[in-house]
């Protein structure tokens, strides 16, 4: 396994900076995500650790070795891409098997290089070297499809097509596995079912692997850490439990999660914590900070809401009028006006309970802990 350093990278197309002083540090083994909207660099990231890029300056290391100069087939990574890249006139078998072919032909004996020929040329010329053929079965073994061995790629569906590309990843023994928004292409149950195989996948095998998404969702459920880009910098790396209780920006707090941000002044202290105000109310905070103009992030799923009619003992109270609500299964969305303001508040629905209706008057509370100044 490998790990992998990206130091000052930079990269230019003409006038445009694509990519301006990145800096990474990925472990072995990681799962590490490069999270953002379209645009922001994170492809372009990828494409230079793979080596289809030249960074106009910067260093990339991979086992700590600058790989800067090394063509994109000597830097022993494996690529899953966007539209899987698979042949359609293989098989699931030489889908997979076709990375050993060619390594075989570039690197191998001489009677490797004359069978991998063959095979290269016809499949029918020659039969796969026992060694190229156990491994290939491992391989799709591992990614449940080895009863598909012999089925045409356009007859699998696209689950199945994403996981052969993963097999031919993998077979390669990389030091590196790189995968860019590979599931995109999927809907969105399957879509969830890939998620839990790749992390399973990466955790069997321990290969660092760099994935490229703009879901916020993939990248908190499977990353060990996650990289947010925005304009070709990276603004914050964390875990996924520091990067949604911790934002360190509005984009990275409004990127990551659903939120309520408001623009909030700091007018004092007390013994319950820093007091803000946002428009018309009074917030206390848990959080501390040196300035007077604030950004107050508070999660939907941090405030509760109460009938009007409740006797609450709370430091943060407010008052309003229910605009919405949207039921989602196992969660109730209301959108709650708050003085001149308008709360998105998330509950967990348990069957029977009373759902708020449109109009009721509530009270809404919020712990000073949840209440993040920014």
């Amino acid at each position: 396994m490998g790990s992998v350093q990206v130091d000052r990278l930079i990269k230019k197309y003409n006038d445009v900076t694509a990519l301006k002083n990145v800096n990474i540090d990925i472990q072995e083994g990681e799962f590490f995500a490069l999270l953002g909207p379209s645009g922001c660099g994170k492809t372009t990231t990828m494409r230079c650790i793979a080596g289809f890029e030249n960074p106009t300056s910067g260093n990339i290391y991979i086992n700590n070795k600058v790989v800067n100069k090394l063509p994109a087939n000597k830097r022993n990574c494996g690529m899953v891409f966007q539209s899987y890249a698979l042949f359609p006139h293989y098989n699931v078998f030489e889908n997979v098997a076709y990375g050993l072919t060619v390594r075989d032909f570039n690197t191998g004996s001489f009677s490797k290089k004359i069978n991998s020929f063959a095979r290269l040329i016809s499949k029918r010329l020659a039969k796969p070297s026992k060694e190229v053929e156990k491994k290939v079965l491992e391989a799709l073994d591992y990614v449940e499809l080895g009863h598909l061995a012999e089925r045409g790629v356009n007859e699998l569906s696209g689950g199945q097509q994403q996981r052969v590309a993963l097999a031919r990843a993998l077979v390669l023994e990389p030091s590196v596995l790189l995968m860019d928004e590979p599931l995109s292409n999927l809907d969105k149950k399957l879509r969830n079912t890939m998620r839990t195989t790749i992390r399973r996948i990466q955790q069997d095998v321990g290969i660092t692997t760099i994935f490229v998404t703009h879901d916020q969702e993939e990248a908190m459920s499977m990353a060990d850490r996650i990289a947010v880009m925005k304009d070709g910098e990276i603004i914050q790396v964390a875990t996924p439990t520091e990067l949604y209780s911790n934002p360190r920006s509005t984009f990275v707090a409004d990127f990551v999660g659903s939120s309520n941000i408001f623009d909030g002044t700091i007018i004092g202290s007390d013994e319950k914590g820093t007091v803000v105000r946002i428009g018309d109310w009074t917030l206390h905070s848990s959080a501390k900070t040196s300035k007077k103009d604030v950004k107050v992030l508070i999660r939907p799923e941090g405030m509760k809401l109460h009938r009007i009619s409740e006797d609450l003992i709370h430091g943060n109270v407010m008052e309003g009028k229910v605009l919405l609500h949207t039921y989602l299964g196992s969660n109730i969305r209301y959108d709650v006006k708050v003085g001149h303001a308008e709360l998105a508040i998330e509950h967990v629905y348990v069957p029977g309970d009373p759902i708020l209706t449109s109009g009721e008057m509530v009270k809404v509370t919020v712990d000073s802990e949840r209440v993040l100044l920014l």
